[in-house]
């Protein structure tokens, strides 16, 4: 904004300068051709400096409208491949298997209850009570029920908004080491570059450098991880409100 104000400060003297000059120095029969060049001349300049204040609050509507809809469909792919993991113990590697889960996928539910008995110690050599849970199966649920209902766009879920190419969620899921125990991991992104390919370049450019906790930080938008026990997207808490 400070260089902005230089500059429209600059243009003004200048122009003043001009003015001065012309009136000063040029034959009269010059001036009406000089004061139409200057009328075009300041028509751009105040196009170009309204297009430079203009443009980054553009870009910023865009930017919000479009990683919304972008951060919604990870929300699903996350929510999908949680209870991928509740009924496999592990997440989905493609998607073909995460919507192949979701059509036929049944959560099974129970209940659990304390309850005891008594049982012979031979040691003591007389009956002691021994505490236990039982667990109760209840029935099952449909995945597909639990987490989409009646709505069937876990199907296009791979799909990322506003691509010009049809480009594809990337998501991989594997199996790492974390102190000995082996946790089951996934990542679902797809790059900055993808979702503004039709923006100013100098602002995508900015908008990849981002390092704030109010921005999506970085070059891609994404959940999960693969090198860290994470379901967490990368996006700021302005996303998960409900007007978003």
């Amino acid at each position: 904004m400070l260089n902005l104000i230089l500059i429209v400060v600059l243009i003004c003297l200048v122009t003043l300068g001009l003015v001065f000059l012309i009136d000063r120095f040029l034959p009269q029969k010059i001036k009406p051709v000089l004061v139409i060049v200057f009328a075009l001349l300041s028509i751009f300049l105040g196009y170009k400096i309204y297009q430079s204040i203009n443009a980054p609050i553009e870009f910023n509507k865009v930017r919000k409208e479009r990683f919304s809809k972008i951060i919604a469909k990870l929300k699903d792919i996350r929510d999908s491949q949680e209870a991928y993991k509740m009924v496999n113990g592990k997440y989905a590697n493609n998607f073909e298997s995460l919507i192949q889960f979701i059509d036929t996928g049944n959560y099974t539910i129970t209940s659990q209850r304390d309850s005891s008995f008594m049982r012979y110690d031979k040691a003591y050599q007389i009956d002691m009570q021994q505490d236990t849970v039982i667990i109760d199966t209840l029935g099952t649920v449909k995945v597909k029920d639990s987490l989409f209902g009646a709505d069937d766009r876990y199907k296009t879920m791979m799909n990322v908004p506003y691509a010009q190419n049809g480009e594809k969620f990337e998501m991989e899921a594997k199996i790492i080491d974390k102190s000995g125990y082996k946790a089951p991991v996934f990542e679902a992104k797809v790059k900055k570059n993808v979702v503004l390919y039709d923006q100013p370049a100098d602002l995508v450019a900015r908008e990849n450098t981002l390092q704030s906790v109010e921005e999506v930080n970085g070059t891609e938008i994404k959940v999960g991880s693969l090198n860290d026990v994470s379901t967490n997207g990368n996006w700021p808490p302005i996303y998960d409100r409900k007007d978003n």
